[in-house]
């Protein structure tokens, strides 16, 4: 058997390595920025998400809470701990809903995947499997092409699932007549089993979040939105950047 590393420690093995990576840009307002939070935190705390962490080889994961908006402007809201029952599940929900508020200008997807990227690649956790899950309302506009940096991911072995948000309900607003689903489709997920789910509206988030999350968790073949979706005609991916 080869040797193992000098640093190895068995007790930071783990399932999965998540990257939560929250979009706090502009078109994000207050009340969406705490539904998010609390959207999270439920989740975590679910019997169904522990359930599915329970029915893991490990029965733990490890977990990073991070929130983006523009090139820079990543705010790591709850750094990297092991997820492996009620009471680590309660610790990281209340550092995510007792945490200062961030804000932020831009939209960098691009840049927020290569952060979450540099958080999988330095901790000190070894995940049978490395997830972002990574939500937003608009396209990518700052850092370089989206798509370049998704490939990047991809080809390190790093899944994105995407949670497409379209929470606006003035008709008339921008975020609410783009297709962000169909962009996270085409442009933002890549990687083995990679999916979105789709938020069409507040009173979904909750629900979503959490079908995401056991999804994630559990490895399972999502009945959602695939990157080989052809549903419909590709989007221009570089149309923002």
């Amino acid at each position: 058997m080869a040797a193992l590393p000098a640093s190895y420690d068995p007790a930071n093995e783990v399932d999965v390595e998540l990257v939560l990576a929250v979009d706090i840009s502009q078109s994000m307002e207050s009340d969406e920025k705490d539904l998010q939070r609390a959207g999270y935190a439920a989740a975590l705390l679910s019997r169904e998400f522990l359930d599915a962490i329970e029915a893991g080889p490990l029965q733990r994961i490890a977990v990073s809470y991070v929130e983006w908006g523009g090139i820079g402007e990543q705010y790591v809201v709850a750094d990297w701990q092991i997820i492996d029952g009620p009471d680590s599940a309660a610790h990281l929900a209340e550092e995510i809903l007792t945490a200062p508020e961030n804000k932020s200008q831009r939209t960098s997807i691009a840049d927020a995947l290569r952060f979450s990227k540099t958080m999988l690649e330095n901790n000190q956790y070894q995940g049978l499997r490395s997830v972002i899950d990574i939500s937003g309302d608009g396209p990518n506009n700052q850092g370089g092409a989206v798509t370049e940096a998704r490939d990047m991911l991809v080809s390190a072995g790093i899944t994105i699932n995407g949670l497409p948000l379209k929470l606006k309900q003035d008709k008339t607003a921008w975020a609410a007549t783009f297709n962000i689903v169909n962009y996270y489709r085409d442009c933002v997920i890549g990687g083995p089993g990679s999916f979105a789910e789709p938020v069409r509206s507040k009173d979904e988030f909750p629900q979503a979040v959490k079908r995401k999350l056991v999804t994630e968790v559990a490895g399972i073949q999502p009945q959602v939105i695939h990157a080989s979706s052809t549903e419909s005609k590709p989007t221009n991916c570089g149309m923002f950047d």
